[in-house]
């Protein structure tokens, strides 16, 4: 992204994210988004049903890339495409150059779109270029890839650090002044870190002391881990007041670490993309917060977009892309960006449950039960 977000920037997108759904299903009743209703060309499917769609996910570390985004982009493609198209997916396991080879794979093999979610966004830009040589739209998914793409759907990663942010400053209250904290920031090959520490920083900065911030390389929680310990080896256990975690993998990490230091009791930690784990470790009272990113939605549209495009549905495609962003090498990309909602204890019921994301019964197991009831989570 490349402005600070606002609440009137906040309540802009929500209100395009609404009217693209409801342009979409305006549309699709009219006939348009199948090619009928207009005079315009552009208008006219380029393909039929019969597409591939190439699906490049960047890990598994991170639940929800194999609980959510894979099954849900798959089931919603066959649904576009009338059960005719398919998606070959592939997942890097967070190495870039393997991502790299599997995109090219893709391009070999004449896919006709791929959806992108870089390891490294810069190391990919060559296999970027060349899908744009081969006449293959390529739309980043959730991580902004540089080099020639068509299009971006992810969650506004600014927003969420500034979510973040603002819950270390809420937790820490009338002693945010004077409070040491942490930054677990994510992987400086990631461009969404960046986003997510810019945010966070716009909240935090003059309001608290930081006194300690690592980039967690790869994102791995046992880099934060050892990046904990360090912190609490250098600042002390007992100064530490609260620590910035930029997601849920590093925040478990985090805590640990901090328990095993000797923490009687665990300062507000953050965390982010509401694991099933820090869900949990949210009903028990050990972290403090994460941030609930709609993967559905973020995933269904994804889907939405890479079939319009390589149909030549421009006017749907335009309708799901309404905002734009920058890259380093590419401005006014058009894009889609999902908002996103602070998960704590209070709102549990609101939000995963109600989505559908876990089912009480995978969050109040034996262990997690008596927090479960104390919340009234049944």
């Amino acid at each position: 992204m490349n402005t600070r977000n606002t609440g009137k920037t906040a309540a802009r997108r929500t209100f395009l994210a609404l009217s693209a759904a409801t342009a979409a299903l305006s549309l699709s009743a009219c006939g348009v988004i199948d090619g009928v209703g207009s005079d315009d060309a552009s208008a006219t499917p380029k393909k039929g049903n019969d597409i591939t769609v190439g699906l490049l996910l960047p890990e598994k570390e991170n639940q929800r890339y194999e609980k959510f985004d894979y099954p849900i982009i798959k089931d919603q493609v066959g649904v576009l495409t009338k059960h005719q198209g398919k998606v070959v997916y592939a997942n890097a396991l967070q190495d870039a150059e393997r991502q790299s080879a599997q995109m090219e794979g893709m391009i070999h093999d004449k896919v006709d779109v791929i959806l992108l979610d870089a390891v490294d966004a810069k190391s990919i830009e060559p296999a970027v270029r060349k899908a744009k040589d081969a006449g293959i739209p390529v739309i980043a998914y959730d991580r902004l890839a540089r080099g020639p793409i068509d299009a971006y759907i992810s969650f506004d990663n600014e927003l969420v650090g500034q979510v973040q942010g603002r819950a270390v400053v809420e937790a820490l209250g009338t002693k945010a002044g004077t409070s040491k904290i942490v930054m677990m920031n994510g992987s400086k090959t990631d461009p969404n870190a960046g986003q997510f520490k810019e945010g966070a920083l716009s909240e935090l900065e003059n309001k608290v002391n930081i006194v300690k911030s690592f980039d967690t390389v790869d994102w791995k929680p046992e880099n934060a881990k050892r990046n904990m310990s360090q912190a609490i080896s250098e600042v002390g256990l007992d100064n530490i007041a609260a620590v910035y975690s930029a997601n849920d993998g590093m925040a478990g990490a985090v805590i640990d670490a901090l328990k095993e230091a000797g923490a009687g009791k665990i300062p507000p930690v953050t965390g982010q993309d509401a694991d099933l784990s820090a869900v949990q470790r949210i009903i028990a009272g050990q972290q403090y917060m994460s941030v609930y990113k709609p993967y559905p939605e973020e995933a269904t549209n994804a889907a939405e977009m890479a079939v319009a495009r390589v149909q030549g549905r421009s006017i749907e495609f335009d309708a799901l892309t309404r905002d734009s962003v920058d890259s380093p090498t590419h401005q006014k990309i058009p894009a889609m960006l999902v908002q996103v909602v602070a998960l704590t204890k209070d709102n549990i019921q609101e939000t995963v449950l109600k989505d559908s994301i876990y089912t009480v019964k995978e969050l109040c197991t034996a262990k997690y039960k008596a927090s479960c009831d104390h919340l009234g989570l049944e």
